[in-house]
């Protein structure tokens, strides 16, 4: 027996950072007969996961390979340097690139910062992970470049970050499966961007009333007149009798 698309739930792949709570709220309160679950990966596992079907749609951050990938941009995040609380530049409320031209930047492996000439010194070694990155901050072994939302996914009490005003923005899209475009992931297209129930394009929209003619339109019309007193009712016609 094959099963209606109404019993398995929808599933949405994310990256780190990314907090899609507010949009699986929404989905709940539109969609409950569908339930949405969440599919942690990561950024450069997240385009193989959509393409082999691992999850419907996925929230990810750009640039990916876009073969057999629909993807639409969401927004950007500010990049921030984290560094220890008593580092020299949280005396100021912002840096720019240049200010870390004497710093070690460290450069993890899972980085998605796009720069055209990165910042600083580089490490000997490269971390594997934006996790590793950080805790070599802690160290004091060098300073870390990231999208906002990751600094604050790895958040310690003994570092910080400021923005830096030139670096590269992060941005966030959604992407699915080419060619697979379901009434569910239009649905959740629809949500991100902010649509209304009303002006929803997938499942849970409601079908347009059918347009009048102008026949129509100025008969309504007329008998609207009618009932408020405005106009006399038009005149019966008289009833022909049998022969």
């Amino acid at each position: 027996m094959t099963e209606a698309p109404e019993s398995r739930p929808f599933r949405l792949a994310y990256v780190p950072g990314v907090t899609p709570a507010k949009w699986v709220r929404i989905w709940g309160e539109r969609m409950p007969d569908v339930p949405l679950e969440l599919v942690s990966t990561t950024a450069a596992e997240a385009p193989g996961l959509l393409r082999t079907g691992g999850a419907d749609a996925g929230l990810v951050r750009l640039p990916i390979e876009r073969d057999e990938l629909s993807v639409i941009a969401l927004y950007e995040e500010i990049p921030v340097v984290v560094v220890p609380k008593d580092h020299v530049v949280t005396a100021a409320d912002d840096v720019s690139a240049a200010d870390l031209a004497d710093e070690i930047v460290l450069d993890p492996h899972d980085d998605t910062l796009e720069w055209s000439t990165r910042p600083g010194k580089p490490a000997l070694h490269r971390p594997d992970t934006t996790g590793d990155a950080v805790e070599l901050v802690a160290a004091g072994v060098g300073v870390l470049v990231v999208p906002q939302s990751l600094a604050r996914l790895h958040h310690r009490k003994d570092l910080t970050y400021r923005t830096v005003t030139d670096g590269p923005l992060s941005p966030v899209a959604l992407a699915w499966p080419a060619g697979t475009t379901t009434d569910l992931v239009e649905e959740f297209v629809g949500i991100v961007r902010g649509r209304s129930v009303n002006s929803s394009r997938g499942r849970g929209a409601p079908e347009p009333a059918p347009k009048r003619t102008a026949s129509q339109k100025a008969a309504a019309k007329r008998a609207a007149r009618v009932e408020a007193g405005k106009v006399p009712p038009p005149p019966r016609k008289p009833r022909r009798g049998k022969r």
